[in-house]
């Protein structure tokens, strides 16, 4: 595995670091996955999210009835209009979740050092003697000196609403526990974490099957992040329930949570159409020593598959304040080093009172740590990795990427109909930004015609240096010159608009010439 600082252009002027950064219609070439929700559902703040930067929305049903989260996509949508600015849809499943259930509400106050009972019987009042959990398990999972992590913000690591919990003793179905920290546990609902224990749960939950079917399927979801995937077979039975549900253009992204998920990691990568890194649950899983190691290793092996990986956990702090710490500002300048292609935002848009400036922020972060990234070291692992002989496809990837960086073009502009080709590019990681044309396909199932397309240019917006344009249904991708030529002007003139061409610039094109593909060179005069 290549350390991170391998991964920097060298060498870096001091003065350059302290020059002020530009606006740019592309904020960063790495993308940022908001979730949205009590804090961030309004027409205002979601505008503000998307012009700061946001590309993709999370909706997250571990909390929150189907109406709730449908009121927000429908504010989305407006505001997508209003800004004109492209917003994928993700849900996100509950999966294999264990929760403490506080019916009073009222806060529970536990001490260090103090016994609490968690108990199976839900219908219990929950004290701070005993905490009923909405699975019976878990006395058979779990035994004595294993360690169980209880919070209502369970992963952001603050550790006066989370308790640390150290097996005492397993009493039939109860579990008697003895409290490592003092905390305050506020609110209806708590995640339950055991660590490294394997618990008998199912990836997909029976609600998450009927989210998925009717809330999924209805607004026709972009992306499906499935929560806790420890096999390769959750990937498949979330496909078959998507396929058999209209949903058959959703991709499917694994959220690797735990050991299990770590273990079992190559061959969910090959099953899923992306990775979402959930560092925040493997932080609790895993030694703490350990974190960035499987990291590096995660997405390594995510870029040269040529899937998107995503990262959580990043700006914690923003949740309450206005500016990153340190050690977080530096952590999401090394996900953009280590290869991320989105930042994934939860507490710190949903629930924080910055969501804004977060997406900002981060924005800005990504965007200088770009700057550095060796992209010629990239390259050449990339192109090592693949070997020879090339795919047709890889090689005129490769090669666009390549000549794009030779003679410095603004932009690669790539003709695309399934955004195979396109994301191909962007796994080259190229300097400069990917327009992926989407050209629309006609389609038939004997009973309406349907043009597909606009799935195809929302999903590339989880992926690294990928900007989507829909181009016009009359114009096929691989048609005659004329129409070609059409597209393209329509392609180049968005890239003036939006200030990533200026005249006399360079772009390389990348193109379906009849079977033939395409790479050519063009310089602009005006």
């Amino acid at each position: 595995m290549h350390s991170s600082h391998l991964l920097l252009e060298e060498p870096i002027r001091m003065a350059s670091i302290l020059e002020p950064s530009k606006p740019s219609f592309f904020p960063a070439m790495t993308k940022i996955v908001g979730t949205l929700g009590p804090k961030s559902r309004s027409l205002e703040v979601i505008s503000g999210c998307l012009k700061a930067g946001m590309s993709v929305a999370r909706f997250d049903f571990s909390w929150g009835d189907p109406e709730y989260h449908q009121e927000t996509l429908e504010t989305l949508k407006a505001a997508v209009k209003n800004t004109k600015k492209l917003c994928a849809v993700m849900l996100d499943t509950v999966g294999a979740e264990m929760q403490v259930v506080n019916k009073s509400e009222k806060a529970i106050s536990l001490q260090a050092d103090a016994f609490v009972v968690l108990t199976p019987h839900h219908d219990q009042e929950a004290t701070s003697e005993l905490l009923p959990i909405n699975f019976d398990g878990l006395s058979k999972a779990v035994k004595k000196g294993d360690t169980i992590f209880v919070g209502q913000y369970l992963f952001t690591g603050s550790e006066t609403t989370s308790v640390w919990l150290e097996v005492s003793e397993v009493k039939g179905e109860d579990v008697v526990c003895v409290c490592k920290n003092s905390a305050t546990l506020a609110g209806s609902l708590f995640t339950l974490h055991a660590s490294q224990v394997h618990i008998e749960l199912p990836t997909l939950s029976d609600r998450d099957k009927e989210v998925i079917s009717t809330w999924g399927v209805q607004n026709k979801i972009d992306f499906l992040s499935l929560s806790y995937t420890r096999h390769a077979e959750d990937v498949r039975q979330a496909k078959f329930l998507s396929k058999s549900g209209d949903l058959s253009q959703t991709q499917i992204f694994a959220k690797i949570e735990n050991v299990e998920g770590l273990n079992h990691f190559d061959e969910i990568l090959q099953e899923a159409d992306g990775i979402i890194l959930s560092r925040g649950n493997l932080g609790i899983d895993l030694p703490p020593e350990k974190v960035f190691l499987f990291q590096k290793a995660a997405l390594y092996k995510c870029n040269m598959a040529g899937k998107p990986a995503v990262l959580t956990r990043v700006v914690d702090s923003m949740t309450d304040n206005l500016r990153p710490t340190r050690a977080e500002a530096t952590d999401v300048a090394n996900a953009v080093l280590d290869g991320s292609d989105a930042i994934l935002l939860g507490a710190e848009t949903l629930r924080g009172l910055y969501p804004v400036e977060t997406i900002s922020i981060v924005g800005k972060i990504c965007s200088e740590a770009e700057k550095v990234f060796n992209q010629d070291l990239y390259f050449k692992k990339t192109v090592k990795y693949v070997g020879e002989p090339m795919t047709h496809l890889e090689s005129i990837a490769s090669s666009a990427v390549r000549a794009a960086i030779k003679v410095k073009a603004s932009v690669i502009i790539c003709f695309t109909s399934s955004g195979r080709a396109a994301r191909l590019i962007a796994k080259y990681r190229p300097t400069m930004p990917v327009l992926s044309v989407v050209i629309p396909r006609l389609k038939t199932n004997q009973l309406k015609w349907s043009f597909t397309g606009a799935f195809e240019a929302r999903q590339s917006l989880i992926v690294r240096g990928l900007f989507p344009m829909l181009a016009d249904p009359r114009h096929p991708a691989e048609s005659t010159n004329a129409t070609n030529e059409s597209v393209l002007k329509v392609a180049l003139d968005h890239g003036k608009v939006s200030g990533v061409i200026k005249s006399h610039d360079r772009v390389v094109v990348c193109q379906k010439v009849g079977d033939a593909s395409v790479v050519k060179i063009i310089e602009l005069e005006d």
